[in-house]
């Protein structure tokens, strides 16, 4: 049996979805502790948008109610994390949280796998973060099909991943489909830590650019974003955001207790 992966950090409740009020430095330092104990954890980075989906997508709600560690990724989850659990919460961005983990690895000598991506997304992410951080340890990279892999593929691609033996496995499938892939492959996968983060894998290779520290701050990031690429992402930012902060005000019913 893996060993136990329950830590002592408070979650909040956040719309029925279990939030993790926490700070960069909480993050990995658990984290840390999971790859030294060999535990089998998976981190969901969790958005505003990570939240909505979780409202009408049950799998997507478990995967991230189930998830070691959900960190708040959005500014407005930062604010309600400090306001309902009175802790100094601040943001846990996948992006950076990338780099300061590559950062550790060099030290620790803890080895990294690349999961998701566009066509030679995650090799060129491994190039990046060798050259950013001279003596990384990369395990291996690797771009799966945008269909669902068949049941021979996918137990091929779990071999493969294990083989090369990662202390973490950086998935970047967008969400939903990166937690429920987590999930569903925890079980599977050998590696201490699965940490979905999204877009880092373009930002970090220059797919996408990076919006100003100052909107991000001031959680404006998602105007940046949608300035970027608004035909994919109008209706995440421009629905969803308004319904978020509409369900927040109005105190949904289910808050009482966030569901698994």
């Amino acid at each position: 049996m893996p060993p136990n992966t329950n830590s002592t950090l408070p979650r909040v409740n956040i719309l029925g979805v279990g939030i993790h009020a926490i700070t960069m430095t909480d993050a990995l330092q658990q984290i840390t502790r999971w790859i030294d104990q060999q535990a089998r954890a998976y981190v969901s980075v969790c958005t505003v948008h990570t939240v909505m989906e979780c409202q009408h997508n049950q799998q997507m709600r478990q995967a991230v109610n189930q998830a070691d560690m959900a960190t708040p990724d959005g500014m407005p989850l930062v604010w309600l994390g400090r306001q309902k659990s009175g802790q100094p919460v601040s943001r846990v961005y996948g992006p950076d949280l990338m780099l300061a983990l590559c950062a550790l690895s060099v030290e620790h000598g803890y080895r990294h796998f690349f999961y998701g991506g566009a066509s030679g997304v995650p090799q060129q992410l491994a190039r990046t973060m060798q050259n950013r951080f001279p003596g990384l340890q990369v395990a291996g990279a690797y771009s799966p099909p945008f269909r669902p892999l068949t049941a021979a593929e996918d137990e091929q691609m779990i071999k493969i991943i294990n083989h090369a033996a990662p202390d973490i496995i950086w998935v970047g499938l967008g969400t939903p489909k990166q937690d429920l892939w987590m999930a569903v492959q925890r079980v599977k996968l050998t590696a201490p830590v699965l940490i979905g983060v999204g877009a880092a894998f373009n930002i970090h290779t220059g797919q996408l650019r990076q919006a100003p520290k100052w909107m991000q701050q001031n959680g404006l990031e998602w105007l940046f974003r949608l300035s970027q690429e608004p035909s994919r992402l109008w209706y995440r930012y421009l629905i969803y955001n308004p319904l978020f902060v509409l369900k927040v005000l109005g105190g949904v019913r289910h808050e009482a207790r966030y569901r698994s």
